[in-house]
């Protein structure tokens, strides 16, 4: 993987349609690329610590209704996540996106409408992004600082450019349940929690019931082993994503400065 390194922790039809991406996962799996270098800044697997803290991450939401009760059970226990959103989702369910971002949890880039980047052009890559930027923007008053690329296909030179053009790192994960096979609630905990280790990036997808089935014993196995949770920011050792300035520049809302992701060794 590709470990950073962390030098701070800070304590109906519209549903149809905005899961018309999820189709076309029978015709891509979701995977790391394979073009990964070590100490290369523009992309993030995971955090070097010792430190015993994990990042949750969920992609492709938020759903109407599993998205709540993912919501409920972080708010429970008083964790943070990092939810990785669609942006046609964001604008259909505005008032599950603000609550993510009103109870202390960040949320990150995921594209509009969930393409295989790997096959777009630059324009057609930053409109995606950029799109879903503002949406989120409108609703929560912030925009995303980190993205991840539907089934992580996304190449080295693409994570490159986003990281010149836009400041934003491509974060991926070094923690795959492959819930979205849909192996089951029992498989997914065990999975996570058999394989997390401090500064692990955790993926999973909360539009699956099985998932955020999950999630209740996933929580309480890696409190069990000592772990604590906090959001990609935190990981990073950046501001709180709640604290952070932008601007807008040539019409693109971004943060202000580009902190800090070379590698540590």
């Amino acid at each position: 993987m590709l470990p950073q390194s962390r030098r701070t922790f800070l304590a109906s039809g519209a549903a149809a349609l905005a899961f018309a991406p999820r189709a076309a996962q029978a015709a891509y799996e979701i995977k790391l690329p394979p073009d990964l270098l070590r100490g290369e800044p523009a992309t993030i697997t995971a955090v070097r610590t010792k430190i015993p803290h994990v990042a949750m991450t969920y992609d492709d939401g938020p759903h109407p209704t599993l998205t709540p009760i993912l919501l409920d059970e972080l708010k429970k226990r008083r964790l943070r996540a990092t939810f990785n959103l669609i942006g046609r989702s964001v604008v259909t369910w505005p008032d599950i996106v603000r609550r993510i971002a009103d109870e202390g949890h960040e949320i990150g880039n995921h594209t509009w409408t969930h393409p295989n980047l790997a096959r777009h052009g630059d324009a057609s890559v930053l409109r995606e992004i950029d799109r879903t930027t503002e949406a989120i923007f409108k609703v929560t008053g912030r925009p995303p600082v980190t993205f991840r690329p539907p089934y992580g296909s996304f190449t080295l030179r693409q994570r490159k450019m986003l990281w010149k053009a836009r400041g934003m790192p491509t974060v991926l994960w070094s923690v795959d349940p492959l819930d979205w096979k849909r192996p089951g609630s029992s498989v997914v905990r065990r999975r996570i929690v058999a394989n997390s280790v401090p500064g692990s990036i955790i993926l999973s997808h909360d539009i699956h019931s099985p998932t955020v089935r999950a999630m209740p014993g996933t929580f309480d196995g890696l409190i069990e082993r000592g772990l604590q949770f906090g959001s990609l920011s935190q990981l990073m050792g950046w501001p709180l994503w709640q604290m952070r300035e932008f601007k807008r520049v040539a019409g693109v809302v971004k943060p202000t400065g580009k902190p800090d992701l070379i590698a540590l060794q």
